[in-house]
This record gives C-alpha cells, structure tokens and sequence, in this order.
C-alpha cells in the first residue's frame, strides 16, 4: 500500500507537470489540496475490491477492473473537490492523473509478473496444447498460473486459427508438431479437446504416439465431481481413448425400468463393477440401493464414495450397507423379504483367474454355491428380477474361474425355468478397463518405474468395455430380460495386449523395446522400456470369446445382443453340484478336475496349473493311481454326472 501511495504521488505530479508544462507546477501548495482528498479513496477502494490479497504471479483481468475502479472513482472524487471548492487546477488534470496512475499502478504489477514467469519458464516443462479452443485457452492461462508447466504453442485441426494468436501464443497446424516439439524442446502434449468424440481422440492420439513426447489430458468434469481428480490437474491419457469406442446413450426407459423407485441391492458392491453399477443405478432414483460384500474395508469405501455422489447429485436415495456372504442364503432371504427387494443385480464373485487356480475350492463355494443361494433367496423373498453378471471366460472355459461361471449360468437358468413370478436373466461380458487386476493399472505403475512392461504372450488378445458404459448395458440388458436369456455384450474388436502396452509407453514419451521372456538381463538405450513376455498364466487363453453357439439375436440395444442356451436338465445339474460339494469337502484337485471335464460346462484345462505345494503333491501322487476311498468316490460320482448328460 505504501508502493501505491508513491505511485499515486507520483502519477499527481506528473499530471499537474504535463498540463502546466513545468515542472515546477507540482510544487504549488494549493495544487495538492484536491489530491489529499482523493488519495484516501482511491486507497480506500484498493482495500475494500480486495486489491491487496491478490498474489503478483495471478494478477490478471480482476486486478486491472479493480485498478480501473479504484483510479476512477479517485478520478471523479479529484473531479468533485475542484469544483466544490473551486480550485485553481484545470479539469484535465484528474484525467491525465487517472491515466498515469492506471499505467503505473497496474503496470508495475504485470512488471514483476512477467519477471517472475519468466525467471521460472527455464525450469519449468514446456508444453504445447492441442485444442485451442476455449478449453485450450483455459488451459493455458491455468498452466501460466501453476509453478509446473509453461505452455509455448497451440496445435489445431481447424484450419482457420492458423497462424493466430491467441493468449499470446502462436495456433500452429497439427502436421508442425514435430518441428515445434523441436524447436520449443517441448516435453509434454496436452490434450485439450473435451468437445471430440472418442473416434476422434483416438485418431489424434494415433498420429501422437509416435512423437518424442509425453502426452497427457485433463480430467472429464465427471471425474472431478467424483472426487478422482481436481481441476485443472493433467492426468494420463485414458486408455478407453486409445479403444476409439464411442458410447452409445444409454435407453432411459431401459435404464429405470427395474430401478426407478424401488429397492435395488447389488451383490458385490464393493468391486470394481458393482460399485460403478450402484452409481449408475443412483442416477435412475431407486428408492433404496442395498450395497451387499463380505469385505468389510470394501464396503465401507463403497458406500462412502456413493453418499459423496449423492451430495453431489442431489438425487436424495437411501443407501444401506449389508455386510454379508452370498453363501448365507437364509440371512440373504430374510433381508431381501424384510427390505422389499425388487430388482438383484449379483456381481459377488471371485475373478482373478491365476488366484482361483491356486484357490479353488473357495472359489466354487464362492461363486458356484454362492450363485445358487443368492438366486433361491430372491425366489423365495419374491423378487421380480435377478440378473447374473457373468464373464466371457465362461465359454468353453480354460480355467476354474470360467468354468464356475458357466455353472453359475446353469444355474439360474435352471431357477429361470422354474421361479414363479421371477424373472432371471445373465449378462456376459470381457474385461473392463482399470477394474482391480486389470492389465491396465499394472502397465502404468510398470512404465512409472521404468519397466520391464510385462505381456503374457505376443499374441494374446482380450476385448475390454470401459467399466460405466458396461454398468449402463448391464442395467439396460436385464430390463430387456423375459427369462433364461443370455445376454452378450458388443464388446466390439478384440484388442492385441502388446499393442496396448507399446502405446501407453510411447505415450508416455518413451519408446518400447520387444526384449524377449521375463527376466532375462536387458541393457536399453536411454528412454526406453523393455517390453517382454512371462507366458500364459494359469488357466488362461489366448483368446476369449462371448458365445457358446452362433444363435445371437439382435435386441432393441445396438450393443446388445440375446442368445438362447440349451439348458442342463434338473437332474444333471443336482448331480454336479452334489458332486462339487463333495469335492469342496475333501479338497482333492485330481478329482475336481476329472469333475469338470465330465460336466457339461465345456471345460478343457487351457495348461498345466501351478498350484500350492499342498495341491501339487496331490497331483503328483494321484496321477497313477486313486489315493484313498473318498477320493474314489467323488471320482465316481463326477463320472455319473458325465454319464447322464
């Protein structure tokens, strides 16, 4: 306040200089009479518009309205106090003061801004923004603010913005980028093109991850009224940018038609896919959503992250917990009865394929016996629907996770045969991106630590959905259910994992280098990662696949497509399932095995396990020979339920 006060003083004089012509003009006393009356104002009005808590690095348009207001209505005070008191100073003088005052008051502030950007542009990276559009623009006077970045150029497909300038930075065309990337030294390209759809994104970002540069974006506003990022934080490219899949707007009266207004409870609610199926169905106002897992820390975060959604949505639902498992079917009866459930969407199931190699008795018990409480629990409670979330793993299954999942497939479409007034259907879909275990969390924190990037298999392939637009078909694919449908979701192509994992890294401004198998000594040229391969897991395949036969009907949903799968008579799938309990009780691998090739969900053991110690033991001993009677007689009763297929 001081600065101003001699930047006023001065700003007096010299106006009283220029008009007179003399210097000696500012040294009449008289002169300075209307000054000292509005130099208390103009301070005055400085103090109350907030002028001086604003920080030199941010002064912007704010300051130079604060600075015009507070030099005018001096201007005007000046004004009014020579005519009043009928002063000997001609009335240009408070025009010529308002002038130099705004110049020196202001101008020494953008001064010293400009002199700390620059002092601090040498350290800071250097980016070029695609997008010069006003999120562009945005962007760029946000990076100026931070201590991080310093945007040098914009880059844009529109032709008629080259060559402008715009925030004081020259709109380049797209083509330039490897120029400007080299004549800036630029290190990062940051997209910022909200307004592009995703066939769009992927095609820019097609002609990007060949350059020598790191490539980031800013989060969608979805994302930050999630509470996932803030705004303006830069953030890595999303994969599902990469897939070039555009969504299709989800059907409203399909996406409320189970939910508007009645009690919804998901099973596993506190996974990657039904935490993000219980925010889709918060937006359909359900009249209460029952978030049911029999992980504790799962649960509560679920349910906290979903209470912050509905503050920030206002949709006003009641939200309850249910600590719980799926295989405690009369507990599961009494809260679904007790609660009014309407609609169950089951998700609880263990996923991971190598983990239920190595785990595979909790794992039937889990999602094989679990499945069969849960869907007896909504009969007997009078649900109207029950929808199975399945996996693409369950056809022709290579693995134990595929193959209780094709069980659990039989299973409600035996109950679908035989429920009165319950309508049960099953959803079957790939992988989602960024769920827990995904391989796309797993390539980031590799690339973050400088590799090696580790693929299964050059050839491998998996189709990926992202996890909301799958929530969103699951919703619309059960309102569509009659009974006993599968329903398959348009995954669209399947997508080459080593592919995926080459563009992330060059993405990320380094270059892939194919090294071979995991663990082998690699010596890399600087700015690369070593991209090698550890072999097929346990249990899985090289490709997967989402029908069991070429029956798919097409529905009203472009992405959804209905098959109708021959069921298992009553009488087979007892004998399975007494089988399997069989086989839980004695543990026995050999037998389990020989159990699932002789049932009739298509199994074929895609290599050989590695399992515990324990089970490795028991296959070693038992490949000759049975090693005691309850092992022969699971085997033998595995064999009848091959027999009567």
């Amino acid at each position: 306040m001081l600065a101003d006060t001699a930047l006023l003083i001065f700003s007096y004089a010299a106006a009283l200089a220029l008009r007179s012509g003399d210097l000696m003009a500012a040294a009449l006393p008289g002169a300075w009479m209307a000054f000292a009356v509005a130099l208390p104002v103009s301070l005055f009005a400085f103090i109350r518009l907030g002028f001086y808590r604003a920080v030199i690095r941010y002064v912007g348009t704010r300051a130079v309205l604060t600075i015009t207001a507070g030099v005018l209505l001096s201007c005007l005070t000046m004004a009014g106090a020579v005519a009043s008191l009928h002063l000997a100073v001609p009335l240009t003088v408070p025009i010529l003061y308002a002038l130099i005052a705004f110049l020196t008051v202001g101008g020494i502030r953008f001064a010293f801004r400009a002199l700390y950007l620059r002092s601090h542009s040498r350290a800071r990276i250097r980016v070029i923004i695609y997008g010069a559009g006003q999120s562009g623009r945005q962007t760029a006077q946000s990076l100026r603010d931070g201590a991080d970045f310093n945007p040098v150029a914009f880059v844009d497909d529109s032709p008629e913005l080259w060559g402008a300038t715009l925030n004081g930075l020259r709109v380049f065309c797209s083509q330039d980028l490897p120029a400007l990337i080299h004549d800036y030294q630029a290190g990062r390209i940051l997209l910022a093109v909200p307004s592009a759809t995703a066939r769009q994104r992927a095609q820019i970002l097609r002609r990007l991850d060949h350059l020598p540069v790191h490539v980031q974006t800013l989060p969608d506003m979805d994302q930050i009224l999630r509470g996932l990022h803030r705004p303006g934080e830069v953030t890595e490219v999303p994969v599902e940018d990469l897939l070039g899949r555009d969504v299709v707007p989800p059907d409203r009266a399909l996406m409320g038609a189970d939910i508007t207004g009645r009690v919804v409870m998901v099973t596993g609610g506190g996974g990657s896919i039904g935490s993000e199926l219980c925010r889709q169905i918060l937006h359909q106002r359900p009249s209460e959503l029952i978030i049911l897992d029999h992980s504790e820390y799962a649960l509560y975060a679920a349910g906290q992250a979903l209470r912050r959604h509905v503050q920030s949505d206002g949709p006003g639902v009641r939200i309850s917990e249910c600590l719980m498992s799926v295989c405690d079917r009369d507990s599961l009866e009494k809260q679904m009865r007790s609660r009014g459930v309407a609609t169950v969407y089951h998700t609880a199931a263990y996923k991971h394929v190598p983990l239920v190699e190595l785990n595979p008795f909790p794992a039937i018990r889990n999602n094989v016996f679990g499945t069969l409480s849960c869907v007896r629990a909504a009969s007997g409670a009078g649900v109207k629907k029950f929808i199975l979330i399945s996996s693409d793993k369950a056809v022709r299954p290579g693995s134990i996770m595929g193959a209780t999942k094709r069980i659990a497939e039989l299973i409600c479409q035996a109950e679908a045969a035989g429920a009165q007034g319950m309508r049960v259907s099953m959803v079957r879909f790939g992988n989602v991106l960024a769920s827990s275990g995904s391989v796309v969390p797993l390539f980031r924190r590799q690339i973050a630590a400088g590799g090696p990037v580790t693929v299964t298999h050059p050839d491998v392939t998996r189709y990926f959905m992202t996890i909301p637009e799958a929530a969103q078909l699951v919703i619309q694919a059960g309102a569509m259910a009659r009974g006993g449908e599968v329903f398959l979701l348009d995954m669209g192509e399947p997508v080459k994992i080593v592919d995926l994992a080459e563009r992330m890294i060059r993405l990320s401004g380094l270059r892939p280098v194919i090294c071979g198998s995991a663990g082998s000594p690699v010596l890399l040229p600087q700015g690369s990662i070593a991209v090698q391969f550890s072999s097929l897991r346990q249990g899985e395949k090289l490709h997967e696949e989402l029908l069991l036969s070429d029956n798919a009907l097409r529905t009203c949903h472009p992405r959804i497509l209905s098959s109708s799968e021959p069921p298992v008579t009553a009488e087979t799938l007892a004998r399975l399932l007494e089988a399997l309990r069989r086989c839980i009780a004695s543990e026995d691998l050999v037998a389990l095995q020989q159990l699932l090739r002789a049932a009739p969900v298509g199994y074929v053991k895609a290599r050989q396990h590695n399992v515990s110690a324990r089970g490795e033991g028991a296959i070693q001993k038992g490949a000759g020979r049975v090693q005691s009677t309850k092992r022969a007689a699971v085997i033998a009763k595995g064999n009848s339920v091959a027999a009567g297929v």
